[in-house]
C-alpha cells in the first residue's frame, strides 16, 4: 500500500477518464460514487454493507460532526475511521455549504463565518484554518477547502465576490493543511452559472498546485444543461493529472453526462434520502413504492441483481413496509439504491476501458425510458 497520495489515468474514452486514486488507506477506482455518511453513518446501512456494495470511499460532513459529537471528541476516540468502523478512505467536506444552508444567524466576512447551530443555537466560528483543523481532528484522507457557495440563480456581482473570496480562502486552507504526504486537500471551483468566472476560478486554483480539484456550487437549482455547460467550461482548465470531483451530484443521468465531460468523483444524498422516502433506483428507472399499483405486485425490484434487497423482496412487501413506515422499508430501499449506484459506476468504468461509454450510456438511458411497468 502506498504511503503517499496519488492519481493516475488508466484509460480514456473521449473526455471520460478511468483512473485510480491511491493513498495509505486504500485505492479509489474512478469514476467513483461516494455514499454520504453525514454524521459518521451512511443512514440505515452497516458499514460492512456499504463496503460490500463496492464503495471505496465515503463522505463525512464537517459541519454536522463538529456540532455533534464534536471533532475533538472524535479525535480522542481514535478518529472518524475508528469511530465509525470504516477503515477505508474518507473525504470530508469543509462545512461551508451546510453553514450557508442550515445554520442560523450566519455572518460572513474575510476572516470566515460565524453562525449559530441549527440544533441548539450555540455560537460557532468557522475560518478556513478552523475548517482544516476540524477535518484533521476527524482524520479524513481528503479534506476540502472552505468556500462560499451562492444559490442559483444569483446576481453576477454576488457570484464573483463569493468566487474571489473562495480563492483567497483556498490559499489559507493550503497553508493550514501544510505537507501531509498520505492525505490531500482539494480546492473548490466556484463561479455559479458564469463560464468566465468558472474559468477564472479553475485557472487560479490550478496555480496553487493542489492534489485534487472539486467543482462546487452546481446542482443547487439550475437546469442540468447549465450544469453541463459549466463543466465544459471548467474541466479543460483543471490539471489533467489530478482528480476532479463534482460536489453534491447527483442523479444517475447527471453522473453519466458528467463522466463524459471529465469528472472522476461524485457524492450525493439522493440514493439514501430517496430510500428513506420510498423511492427505488433501478435499471428500469425510478420506482415509487408508495404507489398503490405495487400493493399486489409479486415481482422484485430487479430479478437480475446480486443485491438481496433488489432481488429477494417483492414490491408488494416493500410497498407494505413503506406505507406502514416500517424501518425495514428504508433499510431495504437504501440498500437497493446504493447497490444500483455502485453497479452503475462499475458499468461506467468498464465502458471507458472498452472505449464504449457512449454506446453503454445509450443502453442505460434506454432502460430507464422503457420504464418499470410489468409486461402485459
Amino acid at each position: 500500500m502506498t504511503e503517499t497520495f496519488g492519481f493516475r489515468v488508466l484509460a480514456t474514452d473521449g473526455l471520460a477518464r478511468r483512473g485510480e486514486v491511491s493513498m495509505p488507506r486504500g485505492k479509489i477506482r474512478t469514476p467513483a460514487f461516494m455514499p454520504v455518511g453525514t454524521g459518521g453513518t451512511v443512514k440505515t446501512m452497516y458499514m460492512d454493507q456499504v463496503r460490500a456494495l463496492g464503495s471505496d470511499i465515503i463522505l463525512g460532513n464537517t459541519y454536522h460532526l463538529m456540532l455533534r459529537p464534536g471533532a475533538e471528541r472524535v479525535a480522542r476516540l481514535g478518529g472518524l475511521h475508528h469511530f465509525s468502523r470504516w477503515p477505508h478512505p474518507i473525504l470530508t467536506d469543509s462545512g461551508g455549504f451546510q453553514v450557508m444552508s442550515l445554520a442560523k444567524l450566519r455572518k460572513l466576512d474575510e476572516k470566515g463565518v460565524t453562525f449559530r447551530s441549527h440544533i441548539d443555537g450555540a455560537a460557532y466560528e468557522m475560518s478556513p484554518e478552523r475548517s482544516i483543523e476540524i477535518q484533521g481532528l476527524l482524520g479524513s484522507d481528503i479534506q476540502m477547502q472552505l468556500d462560499e457557495c451562492i444559490a442559483l440563480p444569483g446576481e453576477e456581482k454576488d457570484i464573483e465576490r463569493a468566487m474571489e473570496l473562495s480563492l483567497r480562502w483556498a490559499e489559507r486552507c493550503k497553508a493550514a493543511f501544510g505537507d501531509q504526504p498520505g492525505r490531500a486537500m482539494f480546492g473548490i471551483v466556484q463561479g455559479g452559472d458564469k463560464a468566465r468566472l468558472r474559468e477564472r476560478s479553475a485557472t487560479a486554483l490550478s496555480e496553487l498546485g493542489l492534489k485534487g480539484y472539486a467543482v462546487g456550487g452546481l446542482a443547487v437549482g439550475e437546469p442540468q444543461a447549465v450544469m453541463l455547460d459549466m463543466l465544459e467550461a471548467t474541466c479543460p482548465e483543471l490539471p489533467a493529472d489530478k482528480p476532479r470531483y463534482l460536489m453534491g451530484v447527483g442523479t444517475p443521468d447527471d453522473i453519466l453526462k458528467s463522466v463524459a465531460r471529465g469528472i472522476d468523483m461524485f457524492d450525493c444524498v439522493m440514493p439514501t434520502r430517496a430510500g428513506r422516502h420510498g423511492l427505488a433506483y433501478t435499471r428500469r428507472g425510478k420506482v415509487n413504492l408508495r404507489n398503490a399499483r405495487h400493493a399486489d405486485d409479486p415481482r422484485p425490484l430487479d430479478e437480475e441483481s446480486d443485491c438481496p434487497a433488489s432481488r429477494d423482496y417483492s414490491r408488494a412487501y416493500l410497498h407494505h413496509l413503506v406505507r406502514s413506515q416500517e424501518a425495514l422499508g428504508a433499510m431495504l430501499l437504501t440498500w437497493n439504491n446504493l447497490a444500483y449506484y455502485q453497479r452503475l459506476m462499475q458499468d461506467i468504468r468498464a465502458a471507458i476501458e472498452a472505449g464504449e461509454l457512449a454506446e453503454r450510456s445509450a443502453l442505460i438511458s434506454e432502460g430507464w425510458a422503457r420504464g418499470d411497468l410489468p409486461p402485459v
